[in-house]
């Protein structure tokens, strides 16, 4: 193995989630769960108890996946929060094997992400299948991305 393939895999260095104290954490927020990240469907936190921890009881949701997850843990420990970013491409091609072309919006072109399963996926295929301008919302966390949301491309029709 020659010194410049070891590095071929590095990543800019930048860490996919940072440590925010518990009780800081809020409804519809972004935090990690089990290891997945999770968007913050339900919080609750419990009295302070003899040994004076309050706890938060945490409900997730992982945002690739929609399996549901549960945390407790004391409000003054640190939990993952997840850099979660979010980005609209205009759908142009879906390939025979399932897999989307998507532009951004300065016009560079992907196809490696594949169409959603479930009701998205359906409704995906057969919005394009009749023509319509779609815009796909793509959610990337933690190294991992997939489709989460679709919308007609109102942006064409004018």
């Amino acid at each position: 193995m020659d010194a410049e393939e070891q590095f071929a895999t590095g990543d800019s260095g930048a860490s996919s989630t940072f440590p925010m104290q518990c009780s800081a954490l809020r409804k519809n927020g972004f935090v990690i769960l089990k290891g997945r990240p999770c968007k913050i469907v339900e919080m609750s936190t419990s009295k302070t108890g003899k040994h004076g921890h309050a706890k938060v009881h945490m409900v997730g949701i992982d945002i690739f996946s929609n399996k549901k997850y549960e945390d407790i843990c004391p409000s003054t420990h640190n939990m993952d929060v997840p850099h979660v970013k979010r980005e609209d491409y205009q759908l142009t091609d879906i390939s025979d094997d399932g897999y989307l072309t998507l532009m951004a919006e300065n016009g560079d072109l992907r196809e490696d992400l594949k169409v959603p399963d479930g009701d998205l996926g359906t409704t995906l295929r057969n919005d394009f299948g009749s023509g319509k301008d779609l815009l796909c919302t793509v959610l990337k966390s933690c190294g991992e991305e997939c489709v989460i949301a679709i919308k007609s491309n109102t942006a064409l029709d004018k």
